[in-house]
């Protein structure tokens, strides 16, 4: 096992520290071997000022350079995955498979920013070509593309380390939009953190990019995400955890000189909506696919089903007597830190504690550490009336709002606030209520499934992982494709000689990009 002490890396180079902190085994409380850096914000400074110097050279790299990067990166996490696996078991909780897994998901992710870079199209290139005869005035010749913002903050996650953290979607949206990044690590995995750390730092060394490309700020003083956020010279920030948290860094964000772009993911609860004859035909295998989606990885998933919306009556209670007998078998599940397990037992009881609000289903009794499945039920009335009852409870944990009839449902999803999901269950006698939601829903989320859960999200070209606040600070995605619309701003070029273009605007399109010219797409 790999020892840690009082180290951070900035512009790859070991910077320690007079104190540090301690990483914590999930599974005891106790603390692991080793000790992580309390930076300063004077390493803040220095992290950022290298990432300005290095921006210079790295925004100007060429995307096949880029491309190159992002896949060593790749396959030097690839090379110590073993070594990073094994210490995320430790730091988190999570099994060995769900870590293998979610390793292959980051590598996969860097490399499809990879494959982005290579075929050139994402700068969404726009060509009005002039006409010198146009009257009462001459039209000019406009060229539009996109160039990198600056250095980007990014903040780890706690329920991902892996693929929202070090080298996560954020990051490797931001190194292939030709942006420099400064992680600050999230207090519960750092020795993960820094694992990956030392695969980026490798990357850089082999492809020959700036120094200042990377860094990674640890700390447990909890100001140092601030000082972050707050620097002049960062130019975006991009964040992944509670609406808490976030929304002080949106805060901060807004109220600098300056004001720069916060990417906050925040807090979902996701809601499902059982339409009756889906409910009438397809029981079993909901009440199934329910308790699985809700106890996957512990209900640590920002895509966890915390709202099951359904018509009252006698399939309804079928329905939650089996997933009430199911429920019961379910282990406890170590969380990803004694913080968040005792948040999560504190805001079930909050919630539950409400007047209206029963406690109908239980997972088998769990440890300090651990956390107890619950699925508590409300009436639609009563739910309507406390708007609490929509806020996240990390972990586990589902309410089940009872509607009296579907205007009442409609009702439910007017009063909504923003998520990153919204799931419908329905058959084709549902055509026609199933319409009215998809309709109404498209207001309220970023991502719409049928018939299947929210748990899970595929890193593709087509994704949208992200929704109105509080699901997100802003839409735009942070998985898929369009996540590097983030790093980037829009420039115009006006009636510039082509041989001082960039090549993706040039008249011969020497890239071979698509390109919408005078109205029309063209390669």
């Amino acid at each position: 096992m790999t020892t840690f002490t009082n180290i951070s890396y900035i512009a790859t180079k070991a910077v320690a520290t007079d104190t540090g902190f301690h990483g914590i085994e999930a599974a005891s409380g106790n603390a692991l071997e080793g000790t992580f850096a309390n930076n300063t914000i004077e390493d803040v400074d220095l992290a950022v000022k290298a990432a300005k110097e290095a921006f210079a050279t790295y925004s100007n790299t060429s995307a096949k350079e880029r491309a190159n990067f992002l896949n060593t990166i790749a396959t030097e996490i690839e090379a110590r995955r073993d070594a990073i696996v094994a210490r995320a078991m430790l730091e988190t909780g999570l099994p060995e498979a769900r870590l293998i897994g979610e390793t292959g998901r980051t590598t996969g992710q860097i490399r499809m920013f990879a494959n982005m870079l290579e075929e050139g199209s994402w700068v969404r290139a726009v060509i009005d070509t002039a006409d010198p005869q146009r009257q009462p005035l001459p039209k000019p010749d406009i060229r539009l593309t996109t160039v990198p913002t600056g250095p980007v903050a990014v903040f780890g996650a706690s329920n991902f380390p892996l693929a929202f953290s070090t080298a996560g979607g954020d990051t490797a949206s931001a190194l292939a939009a030709g942006c420099p990044v400064i992680v600050k690590g999230h207090g519960s995995h750092p020795g993960t953190a820094i694992l990956v750390a030392e695969a980026i730092n490798a990357a850089i060394k082999i492809c020959a990019m700036p120094l200042g490309t990377f860094s990674i700020i640890s700390s447990s003083i909890s100001h140092i995400g601030a000082d972050l956020v707050k620097h002049p010279l960062i130019k975006a920030v991009g964040f992944t955890g509670s609406v808490g948290g976030g929304r002080a860094l949106f805060d901060l964000c807004k109220a600098r000189l300056e004001p720069i772009p916060f990417y906050g993911e925040l807090g979902s609860t996701n809601p499902v909506f059982l339409l009756p004859d889906a409910l009438n035909n397809r029981l079993d295998s909901i009440a199934s696919g329910f308790v699985g989606s809700l106890n996957m990885g512990c209900g640590q998933f920002c895509t966890n089903p915390g709202l099951l919306v359904a018509l009252k009556g006698a399939d309804l209670d079928s329905l939650l007597a089996k997933v009430t007998q199911q429920l019961s078998t379910v282990d406890p599940q170590t969380m990803l830190s004694p913080s968040i397990a005792n948040a999560y037992r504190a805001n079930a009881e909050s919630r539950t504690s409400i007047d209206g609000v029963d406690v109908i289903a239980r997972g088998a009794a769990a440890s300090d550490l651990q956390a107890e499945s619950m699925i508590a039920k409300v009436s639609a009335q009563a739910w309507l009336q406390h708007n609490e009852l929509e806020h996240e409870v990390f972990g586990p944990f589902s309410l089940v709002i009872e509607c009296d009839d579907f205007s009442q449902m409609q009702a439910v999803i007017e009063r909504m606030h923003g998520h990153l999901t919204a799931t419908i269950h329905a058959e084709s006698s549902d055509d026609e209520s199933t319409a009215t939601l998809l309709s109404m829903l498209r207001d309220k989320v970023g991502r719409i499934l049928m018939n299947s859960w929210p748990t899970g999200v595929e890193v593709c070209q087509a994704m949208q992982h992200g929704g109105p606040y509080p699901a997100a600070t802003f839409s735009p995605t942070s998985v898929g494709g369009r996540a590097i619309d983030r790093w980037v701003r829009p420039v115009a070029y006006q009636d510039v000689a082509d041989n001082l273009l960039p090549d993706e605007l040039k008249k011969d399109n020497p890239l071979r990009i698509l390109r919408l010219i005078d109205g029309k797409y063209v390669r």
